[in-house]
């Protein structure tokens, strides 16, 4: 344990914080790769009693092409959506579906989280996953009955608590904007949301991206109406998290006079304006926050039982908040674990945990309370594999 030495990210003159939210299209494919992984899971331990080497990590959204109207819009040409990895296709003669699981439950994510979209006709997938080089194949099963499991990868993991009033608004303003209740009351707004929140001192510019559907849309007029009204949930989500000097402005690329603004067929702009692609996207606590220390380590599609990539962002997002929570002494804290492929998931190469204290204190008091919580937690990476990181859309 070390103590941090610079200011909390919100006592800096300046602080940037995003999200990329649910149908954002690297948030997409982060999504699909996950969901992927926990069919193929899911699969391998009903019939085979436990998880099985997989990474499924890699996917790579193409636009497609749209045509958007007001009360209207048509697909011409639907997206591509290529998944890439390494999975057991095979046990001792049982074939695994994994096509088939890979199909099940990526059109089904995008049927229950996009409303706009249809999985069949307005999404091509194209699944690449090749069976496991040998010597990780063997590397995930070597090992005693009862041991934890062994790295499958020399990686980074990176956490860190508590978030600060900049990071919580944003967290709250997408998560509004793509609530199921807003979703019922207002289906022109769309799913793809990108919040970027920029604090000056005291004030706080948000700029909020949302995908109009066309087809809820009658005119421009009911355009801006609709517009304005994600403005004012916005407003109001950020004001109900912090009271700060807030301003929101919502799709500032607009030019209402020559009607160019941002309408979609889908409530995505995967559908012709933008490619996606995993690990682009939000952190494993749903942020991409410069301010802070982050790893470019995708968390999506890691197998949940020995790739450190996964499960050491977050044990470290973990740890980093029991410390808060958990040690009076201490008000803010960063976690920091690296792994060695071919040793015991739960043995990290280093585990240091940077903490800010509150007051002066005995550094043993403190430095033993912070060891037995970060032991406790890495003892517990051995069952992250039951409950797995939620996908986005799992808090609807």
């Amino acid at each position: 344990m070390s103590e941090l030495e610079s200011r909390p990210a919100g006592a800096l003159p300046v602080e940037v914080a995003e999200r990329k939210g649910l149908g954002h299209p690297d948030t997409i494919c982060d999504a699909l790769a996950e969901e992927f992984s926990r069919a193929l899971s899911r699969f391998y331990v009903e019939r085979f009693g436990r998880v099985l080497h997989h990474n499924v990590d890699k996917v790579l959204l193409c636009g497609g092409v749209a045509r958007p109207a007001f009360g209207a819009g048509e697909i011409l040409e639907p997206m591509d959506i290529y998944i890439c990895g390494r999975a057991t296709r095979d046990v001792g003669g049982v074939r695994v579906p994994v096509e088939e699981l890979a199909d099940a439950a990526c059109r089904t994510w995008l049927r229950r989280h996009l409303q706009a979209l249809d999985p069949v006709r307005h999404v091509r997938l194209h699944l690449l996953v090749r069976p496991g080089s040998p010597e990780l194949v063997e590397l995930f099963l070597r090992r005693p009955a009862g041991a934890p499991a062994l790295a499958n990868d020399s990686a980074i993991g990176v956490g860190f608590a508590p978030l600060s009033d900049l990071e919580r608004v944003t967290l709250a303003v997408e998560q509004r904007l793509n609530s199921g209740r807003v979703k019922r009351s207002s289906p022109a707004l769309g799913e793809d949301v990108k919040v970027l929140s920029v604090r000056r001192r005291e004030h706080v510019d948000l700029t909020v991206a949302c995908a109009i559907v066309g087809r809820h849309v009658r005119d421009l007029p009911d355009y801006l109406t609709v517009r304005d009204h994600a403005q004012q949930l916005a407003r109001d989500a950020a004001r109900g998290v912090a009271d700060m000097d807030i301003a929101v402005d919502v799709n500032t690329a607009d030019e209402p006079a020559t009607q160019s603004v941002y309408l979609t067929v889908t409530g995505t702009s995967a559908e012709s304006g933008d490619d996606g692609q995993t690990g682009r996207g939000n952190r494993a606590n749903g942020l991409i926050t410069p301010c802070r220390p982050m790893s470019l380590e995708a968390t999506a599609g890691k197998n949940p039982v020995s790739h450190p990539g996964r499960l050491y962002q977050i044990a470290a997002m973990r740890i980093a908040a029991a410390v808060v929570q958990n040690v009076e002494e201490i008000a803010g804290a960063e976690c920091y674990l690296t792994s060695r492929i071919g040793r015991p998931i739960t043995d990290p190469q280093i585990a240091e945990v940077r903490v800010r204290l509150t007051s002066p204190a005995p550094a043993g008091r403190v430095s033993a309370r912070v060891r037995a919580l970060v032991e406790a937690e890495l003892q517990r990476l051995a069952t992250y594999w039951s409950e797995p990181h939620p996908t986005p859309g799992d808090e609807e």
